[in-house]
């Protein structure tokens, strides 16, 4: 049958129309296949482009037509393929991704989802394939391969990322424990290494931070390969050669975009991730926790009697959580885990109880190598839910290579069903972890208050960096640390909300509490889950000043770099009016002022050298005379 003349028209027209939203050719004489990707107008526009000379496919991220990154090599290379060059397309196959999921802790408890996601399909001459699947959100573009089974163990990627010269860069070396200080550059002057993939940029197109999400012990963490002179950041796995008997997901290659605050407010990391696999969560309760570390040390930690008296003392705060950390089950006179029947020797069930009843829930910490193999976790994991305890501080796993991610696969799951939260130590950082298990408060994974070598610029490149990507145990608040931590009284009391972390761990001691009471009396009201999170001003290693709110009350935490001044900060909270009560530094210690201000307004403070600020606001209304409840 004819078809009418006008339908072929139509159909010639939606043709070449599709052609040109997929195919753009780099050279008159090269027609190179290319693909965009977008969530929106003034979104991140990501742009795969084959070439068609050598089959290697590159990714570009731009926004509102500016840079973001370079166009960067895509590939990833198995013992039986390399799918790195020579591909050909075969075919495109998109879909919208939207999804409403509630948090136990992070930057705010209520999430959506919304992403376009895009599968190209290419294959080698010999016919091996491999599947690169987009994804663009307001606030991100992410990518990773999915391999068929036959496939083999993967050899490495040639995913880098291209960054111009003279971007400048917030890098941390790379360690095992994820516990690097960052440092500025630009791109290309950073010292050849190896640097964590939480690593910042500034280029025209905004900022981005380097992130990955859904790694699991089905593949091996990345870090950044660099050689100074280049803008270049190459993917280094952990492992030479990763194992793989079937088909194969990789972790998202994520870059988190916008401007500084989209950045620091972003949760697209965890929006990456699969969903809970906890089906029931409410045993799951953030809080704020009396640490005993930095209090009392490894001396504490083998007293029943010290460990009572720091139970008493969070419970006359409401603080809910104390945590008993090394100590308190190695070689003591009491007893210890050679003997077989020490479950029944040990005093720390009758420190739970002690608690209990005083309405303090008990954290224990725990070496990784006591719950390495499953007899070890099925000798621990019942007897800790048996005595009430509420959580584990799981420290020293100081690896991301596979087998250790399949421990985490493992502690992760058995966690969970024995009711336990994790506070992960000498660990990995958070990759999206915290969205499919919850009971994953917080992960150290950060130069924190216990190193004495920090300096007031990282703290100040820690809430645009590590702290985007999830909750960070960075313990504020040791007050007794004089001389050893960079920032005045007033910074660390602005670190417990410009720090996010599930379980917030104070860790000072109760003396230093006592001598600042302002200090005390603000960490008495500090919840540890937010609604809301925002960044009111901005420069990593120069200032940070967050927002975060809690029911009707906002609580602002600054942090600051260098010389003394006077911080002018806008007032980004809603219309009305707003009592602020801001703890600054005066001359002989902690000072409050009262005042009120208008949304929109600047709430000016002085800041000492290397100092900070705290403040609470609450709507205000004729005859409120506080926040403080």
């Amino acid at each position: 049958m004819a078809v009418p003349i006008r339908t072929a028209v139509a159909a010639l027209c939606a043709s070449l129309a599709a052609a040109l939203l997929t195919t753009a050719p780099a050279q008159a004489e090269q027609h190179d296949q290319a693909w965009s990707l977008s969530a929106g107008a003034h979104a991140p526009r990501a742009q795969v482009t084959l070439d068609d000379a050598t089959g290697t496919l590159s990714l570009a991220v731009s926004r509102e037509g500016r840079t973001v990154i370079e166009p960067s090599p895509v590939g990833i290379v198995t013992e039986r393929a390399d799918l790195s060059e020579d591909l050909r397309f075969l075919h495109r196959k998109s879909r919208t991704v939207q999804e409403r999921y509630r948090a136990k802790s992070g930057k705010r408890l209520d999430r959506l989802v919304r992403m376009n996601e895009t599968r190209l399909s290419f294959a080698t001459a010999a016919g091996a394939r491999v599947d690169l699947v987009v994804r663009a959100s307001a606030d991100g573009i992410a990518y990773r391969y999915a391999l068929p089974a036959g496939s083999g163990d993967v050899l490495g990627e040639t995913s880098a990322f291209n960054l111009p010269a003279d971007a400048k860069s917030w890098l941390g070396t790379y360690r095992v424990d994820n516990e690097g200080q960052f440092a500025q550059y630009t791109a290309s002057t950073a010292p050849t290494g190896e640097y964590s993939d939480q690593a910042l940029f500034a280029t025209d197109g905004g900022y981005t931070l380097l992130a990955e999400s859904d790694l699991t012990g089905a593949y091996s963490g990345a870090r950044l390969a660099h050689t100074q002179g280049t803008g270049t950041y190459r993917i280094k796995l952990a492992d030479d050669r990763v194992k793989s008997d079937g088909p194969l997901v990789t972790p998202w290659r994520a870059m988190v975009t916008g401007d500084l605050a989209t950045v620091t407010r972003s949760t697209f990391t965890d929006d990456l991730a699969p969903a809970s696999k906890v089906a029931d969560p409410s045993w799951i309760r953030p809080g704020t926790v009396l640490w005993t570390w930095l209090a009392g040390g490894r001396e504490a930690g083998q007293s029943l009697t010290a460990q009572k008296a720091f139970v008493d003392y969070a419970a006359q705060r409401n603080w809910p959580y104390e945590a008993v950390d090394a100590g308190w089950y190695f070689k003591t006179d009491e007893w210890d885990t050679t003997d077989p029947n020490w479950q029944t020797n040990s005093w720390m069930p009758e420190l739970v109880d002690y608690a209990r009843a005083k309405g303090v829930g008990i954290i224990v910490w725990i070496h990784q190598r006591d719950l390495d193999t499953p007899e070890e976790r099925a000798q621990w994991l019942p007897t800790l839910e048996k005595w009430g305890v509420k959580g584990v501080k799981i420290d020293f796993m100081n690896s991301e290579a596979q087998p250790m991610l399949q421990w985490y696969d493992a502690i992760l799951k058995e966690t969970a069903t024995h009711h336990l939260m994790i506070d992960f130590h000498g660990s990995t950082i958070p990759k999206g972890i915290q969205r499919t298990w919850p009971q994953v408060m917080t992960l150290e994974g950060v130069a924190g208050e216990e190193k004495r070598t920090n300096t007031a610029a990282h703290l100040t490149t820690l809430p645009f960096t590590r702290n985007v990507i999830g909750s960070m145990d960075f313990t504020p608040g040791a007050f007794q640390r004089v001389g050893l931590r960079p920032n005045s009284d007033a910074a660390e009391v602005g670190l417990s909300v410009v720090y996010e972390s599930g379980l917030q761990m104070f860790a000072g001691t109760p003396e230093s509490y006592e001598a600042r009471p302002l200090a005390r009396a603000y960490f008495d009201q500090v919840p540890a889950a937010w609604e809301d999170t925002r960044l009111l001003a901005g420069e990593p290693g120069q200032e940070a000043v967050l927002a975060r709110r809690s029911g009707e009350r906002w609580f602002l935490g600054g942090v600051y770099a260098g010389a003394a001044r006077t911080a002018a900060v806008p007032l980004a909270l809603g219309p009305g009016r707003w009592l602020m009560e801001t703890i600054r530094d005066g001359a002989d210690g902690l000072v409050q002022d009262r005042q009120v201000l208008r949304g929109g307004d600047t709430l000016s403070v002085d800041v000492v050298a290397n100092g900070g600020f705290a403040a609470l606001a609450c709507p205000w209304r004729p005859g409120l005379t506080t926040c403080y409840r």
